[in-house]
């Protein structure tokens, strides 16, 4: 039984980044052209054809293509590595992204290559449900969860109440455009970049675990 903190990150933005290969992807191959302006992404892609939105089960099956075959097109977010090798040496770390089960193996192969050994967690929807779960089964002494949607800071939030959240989205063509679950009350902090992050991480696990270790 684990009593070390746990430290469950999401990839997509956080680790790797999707939205800037999915785009190249998209331009190159389907005629598909894909501007973030806003933090809708159902309205972000067009055909360049004629202009037109598509249609949401149409970004859904392309999703679906991106990840069947095209996750090697995916880069490692600058520092993303390094930090989960440091956060390493100081609590498990796993990852929790929003991706079928059927590319659980996927994915955690993809992580090997980029250097990151974690388990890999898939989910569907809101993560604070998937995040109580992980929680029970590795029962650590504290728990940091870090993703780049205000909605599964929130849904962290309402699922488990006090747990520490770090909002970080690695990725500029998206940060702009998504609120910010720190202002919004539901993360302890936003910061974008891992140079920031990593810092903010590993002080914050000496503080919880100083503050375990005084009330033991």
């Amino acid at each position: 039984m684990s009593r070390r903190p746990l430290v469950v990150c999401d990839c997509d933005e956080v680790l790797l980044h999707m939205v800037a290969p999915f785009r190249d992807w998209l331009a190159e191959t389907q005629g598909v052209i894909f501007e973030m302006k806003s933090n809708d992404f159902s309205q972000a892609m067009r055909h360049a054809d004629s202009g037109e939105l598509l249609e949401k089960s149409e970004i859904w099956r392309l999703l679906g293509a991106f990840f069947d075959t095209e996750m090697d097109r995916q880069t490692a977010i600058p520092g993303a590595v390094e930090a989960l090798r440091q956060l390493s040496e100081r609590a498990d770390v796993v990852v929790l992204t929003n991706i079928p089960d059927t590319h659980r193996d996927l994915r955690q192969a993809q992580l090997e290559t980029h250097g990151i050994a974690a388990r890999v967690y898939t989910n569907h929807g809101p993560k604070g449900p998937a995040l109580e779960r992980i929680i029970a089964e590795y029962r650590p002494s504290h728990t940091i969860f870090v993703d780049d949607l205000p909605q599964h800071h929130r849904s962290a939030r309402e699922t488990l109440g006090e747990v520490t959240t770090l909002h970080l989205c690695g990725e500029p063509l998206l940060a702009p455009h998504i609120d910010c679950a720190h202002a919004a009350g539901h993360a302890d902090a936003r910061l974008d970049d891992w140079a920031a992050a990593l810092p903010w991480l590993l002080a914050r696990l000496d503080h919880l675990t100083q503050d375990q270790e005084e009330t033991a």
